[in-house]
């Protein structure tokens, strides 16, 4: 009876280790396939149709492939429309995300955004939209903005546009009054990125000594349409004023060529081109520059962002800061990062060299 009831402890000991040990392996496999599951990343974008916006996502997926394993993006298109972009927002905080890259509709809701995704404890960057000031960010220790240096994209617009006047002069200054006269393409009012584009590509010319009259001002939402219907608007009333046009992006800048297109200008003849310059360099504007439709466009780095995005998005997931082991660096607001503009593409339209 003894030796029964040994046998029967025996037997009782190594099936409760079994089923502990396999339990316990059950639950380290599931925990290193979880930890081997890619990061689930929601990308919310203003307009799927916006040029440069495209890039980026188009950069986002390339980032995706080269990574194997370690992201997987979900693009939302906002259609420019905050309500629409609040309602992809709920159904993503409903199902759960790793992370959110926020390219914001109207920039001050940036708030209420910010607070709804605070709830969840979900990490999320800002990106090419910039809040209206850094205190939404600020107020939550897992959020961050990226985006680029807007004060050197219009120092480059500037530069440009200083070459082409001091080597083809006789061809811009249509009145012979020495000053350069413009008419700016601005992508919002209120846009801190779109004010310093404008500011300092004025600013710059100025500074090499060139006068500068600007002889209209249009608000055009970085939107093509928008800045054809108000080229062709302006150029009707001021077609002998205008003698360069600035663009702030070049969405905008392709609307305003297309609208001179149609009173035969800027088609490749020199007596009938009106400079015009814009940021980004996107592939079609690259194509308008070489045909000598338009004199340049300043590098914005669409892949430059989906690197920063990833990288500094994976830190953040890991609790970690968003910079460790990166080369980037934070701004005085100590939420941003800027990322550099890299020069920019530029043909004399009037020399017919690159330059």
């Amino acid at each position: 009876m003894r030796i029964l009831k040994i046998i029967l402890s025996l037997i009782i000991i190594i099936f409760w280790g079994s089923t502990t040990l396999t339990g316990y392996s059950k639950k380290v496999v599931s925990i290193a396939f979880a930890q081997a599951k890619p990061a689930k990343v929601s990308v919310f974008l203003l307009d799927f149709t916006d040029d440069f916006i495209s890039e980026i996502r188009q950069n986002l997926e390339e980032v995706q492939k080269e990574n194997p394993g370690k992201v997987k993006y979900t693009f939302y298109d906002g259609k420019t429309n905050q309500a629409i972009q609040d309602e992809e927002l709920d159904k993503v905080l409903q199902e759960g995300t790793d992370l959110i890259l926020m390219n914001i509709v109207d920039r001050a809701y940036a708030k209420t955004v910010i607070d709804r995704i605070k709830e969840r404890n979900i990490p999320v960057i800002f990106f090419n939209r910039e809040p209206l000031t850094p205190v939404p960010i600020q107020s939550y220790s897992r959020a961050l903005y990226i985006g680029t240096d807007a004060t050197t994209a219009g120092e480059l617009q500037g530069k440009m546009l200083i070459d082409v006047w001091n080597t083809s002069k006789a061809y811009i200054d249509k009145n012979g009054d020495n000053i350069m006269q413009y008419f700016m393409l601005e992508g919002e009012g209120d846009n801190t990125e779109a004010i310093q584009r404008t500011k300092y590509s004025v600013a710059t010319i100025e500074k090499a000594g060139i006068k500068t009259q600007q002889v209209s001002l249009k608000i055009c939402n970085w939107r093509e349409d928008i800045a054809y219907n108000a080229t062709k608007s302006e150029f009707e009333k001021y077609k002998d004023q205008i003698e360069v046009i600035i663009a702030n992006d070049d969405t905008m800048a392709i609307g305003a060529i297309k609208a001179l297109q149609e009173y035969g200008y800027n088609k490749g003849d020199k007596s009938k081109t009106i400079p015009v310059v814009g940021v980004d360099v996107i592939p079609m504007v690259k194509e308008f520059i070489e045909r000598q439709y338009m004199l340049g466009s300043v590098y914005q780095d669409a892949r430059g962002y989906a690197e920063a995005m990833y990288t500094c998005g994976l830190n953040m997931i890991e609790g970690k800061s968003p910079i460790k082991g990166t080369e980037y660096t934070l701004d005085n607001t100590l939420v941003s990062i800027r990322l550099p503009h890299k020069g920019y593409f530029y043909i004399n339209i009037f020399a017919s060299s690159h330059l």
